[in-house]
């Protein structure tokens, strides 16, 4: 089985390694405000009865959404 070892770097990085740093970085973060507006839509379509039922307020859902709500 090979593996691939990401967790070290290889002397310097470079224009190339940075550049694909930056894209998965942006992918990252797509990815990221992908979740939470799916979460945001999710919990926007129950009831206050069902929201109250897993103890959120209408008002939790966008710190929900962007993962800033403490339980």
């Amino acid at each position: 089985m090979a593996a691939l070892d990401t967790t070290r770097t290889y002397g310097s990085i470079g224009l190339v390694g940075r550049i694909g740093a930056t894209f998965a970085s942006a992918v990252n973060a797509i990815a990221l405000w992908n979740d939470a507006r799916v979460t945001r839509n999710t919990l926007s379509e129950l009831s206050d009865r069902e929201l109250e039922d897993i103890g959120l307020i209408r008002g939790d859902i966008d710190g929900v959404a962007e993962g800033s709500h403490r339980f």
